[in-house]
């Protein structure tokens, strides 16, 4: 079959990808819902096992649906250059929508560190909080990420020269990385001095940076996914766009942590009111 054209079961010819019936956004939505509920019961004392069932569904919804991707792409060749190109947009797209998420994190941020109310005393950060230093594990975590930016270059450098043993090698380093850097985050959620109830600045910081996490963990389950396919072959100098994908993702998780690093654990942890002034 020509790369150029998919083949109908008509037999008519053309440069689109016709999606055929799948169960798979059905039992997502279940899933997602089903996982929505027990979180819920969950905060409210009950739900564990509810939020859990939730959990493991999301998971084997997420395995089946990107093996369907994953036969399309490298048994059914029905990813043509016209197809690519929806993809590279939609993956743009789900980018920007992100972009626009964690902007209102960060509008909120700065509504609450430049305009301190009088509840809090008129000052950031508030007289009962004790920020975490920036210069500390918040810089390390920096570090790590920067670092992981750099080795997932240089797999899609190995990619593009047809190199998919060293690929496999920077993109098991990457997972790594990002695992190391969970799981220093998990740390520094267990030690630091505030809770999530206790105001404006415990709010806003475990939401930008608990939200950061969460999509640093769904890159690396991403970058996982294309360390397999690199080591099965699946990708090619030409062929990579889900490597590419997976790249861009965690390119903008990096962006949007240092984002956070200078204005959440930096600059806001110094006192952003009177620094603004």
């Amino acid at each position: 079959m020509s790369e150029q054209a998919v083949i109908t079961s008509s037999g008519q010819k053309h440069p689109y990808h016709l999606v055929n019936p799948s169960p798979w956004p059905l039992l997502g939505s279940l899933a997602g819902g089903i996982t929505a509920y027990g979180a819920v019961r969950y905060m409210h004392g009950s739900g564990a096992v509810l939020l859990t069932i939730g959990l493991l569904a999301i998971l084997a919804v997420m395995a089946g649906w990107w093996r369907d991707i994953i036969r399309e792409a490298t048994v059914e060749r029905a990813h043509s250059p016209v197809v690519k190109i929806g993809l590279r947009y939609g993956m743009a797209l789900f980018i920007a929508s992100e972009v626009m998420f964690f902007a209102a994190f960060f509008w909120a941020f700065f509504d609450a560190s430049l305009y301190p109310k009088e509840a809090i005393g008129h000052v950031w950060p508030p007289a009962n909080i004790t920020p975490i230093n920036a210069w500390d594990l918040p810089l390390l975590m920096t570090l790590i990420l920067l670092l992981s930016g750099c080795t997932v270059t240089w797999a899609h450098h190995e990619l593009i020269e047809g190199r998919n043993a060293k690929a496999a090698q920077a993109l098991g380093l990457t997972v790594l990385l990002g695992v190391i850097f969970t799981g220093f985050q998990i740390f520094e959620y267990s030690h630091v001095a505030f809770g999530f109830k206790d105001g404006i600045f415990p709010s806003t910081f475990f939401m930008a940076t608990g939200f950061h996490g969460f999509h640093v963990f769904v890159g690396t389950i991403f970058l996982a996914v294309c360390w397999w396919r690199t080591v099965k072959g699946h990708f090619t100098p030409q062929e990579h766009f889900g490597f590419e994908a997976a790249a861009w993702y965690w390119h903008f998780v990096d962006v949007v942590w240092l984002f956070l690093f200078v204005s959440v654990y930096w600059w806001g942890g110094l006192g952003g009111a009177a620094a603004a002034h």
